[in-house]
């Protein structure tokens, strides 16, 4: 009995509170009352592709809207082969089509919410992965109108987290608040990333585990993330994201 009181504590004090923070701070904060009144357009993060020649990979990371977005974000990958001059912006949405190509601007706001750069990878090694995450791209199990479904998953943190791990070489994991991430394609119940060095173990994206090099050690609960990361020195709160490198 006593270990069942203690989980609970553990799950309210890592878990809920944080989340529970997080929404009063989103419900009296300003922001879109709808889509419409949102603001989608570019947050000039990157430089102008006929400006700049390189080939470059980036992933982004932005504060969702509505209620949702006092815990969940939502993520999206952007291309651009040498000495191209447009990039390649790869969502998974909810509506329509669901692998959306262009659909914004490759640096957009996203509901209002100025994205962050999860990983940027230029040069010779961007030239590289291109085609590796291209491939996963079609790889991706949940492509079809209708292969969405907003929580745990498959999402758009699904889609991203995917190609992720199917091109580790990126170097990077979606924040603690991307829900959705954990949720492993065609229902799997254990995975491990293309070079070995990460693990992930999931019930379906509503409880399990990742560790490894990468990821660090997280534990995830009905789509929240806590945990720790060693290589970047770091803490993961559920809702409020990752604090340190």
């Amino acid at each position: 009995m006593k270990f069942f009181k203690r989980l609970l504590l553990a799950i309210l004090f890592v878990y809920l509170l944080p989340a529970l923070a997080s929404a009063g701070w989103w419900y009296v904060k300003e922001r879109p009352a709808s889509w419409r009144e949102a603001d989608w357009s570019s947050a000039n993060i990157l430089p102008k592709p006929a400006d700049d020649k390189t080939a470059a990979i980036y992933i982004f990371s932005a504060t969702t809207g509505g209620m949702k977005g006092a815990v969940a974000s939502h993520s999206w990958i952007v291309t651009k082969g040498q000495g191209d001059a447009t990039y390649n912006r790869y969502d998974k949405v909810g509506w329509g089509s669901p692998i959306r190509r262009n659909g914004y601007p490759a640096d957009a706001r996203w509901y209002s919410n100025t994205p962050h750069l999860v990983v940027s990878v230029t040069g010779e090694e961007a030239t590289r992965l291109i085609p590796k995450i291209e491939q996963a791209i079609q790889s991706y199990p949940y492509s079809k109108p209708g292969a969405y479904r907003i929580w745990p998953g498959p999402n758009s943190n699904t889609f991203v987290a995917h190609v992720l791990r199917s091109v580790p070489e990126l170097g990077a994991v979606l924040p603690p608040d991307a829900v959705g991430r954990d949720y492993l394609p065609e229902g799997k119940l254990f995975s491990v990333d293309a070079d070995g060095l990460d693990m992930h173990a999931t019930l379906y994206g509503l409880l399990g585990v990742s560790a490894g090099m990468r990821s660090g050690l997280e534990v995830h609960f009905m789509g929240l993330v806590a945990g720790f990361d060693v290589m970047r020195p770091a803490v993961k709160i559920p809702a409020l994201g990752r604090f340190g490198v």
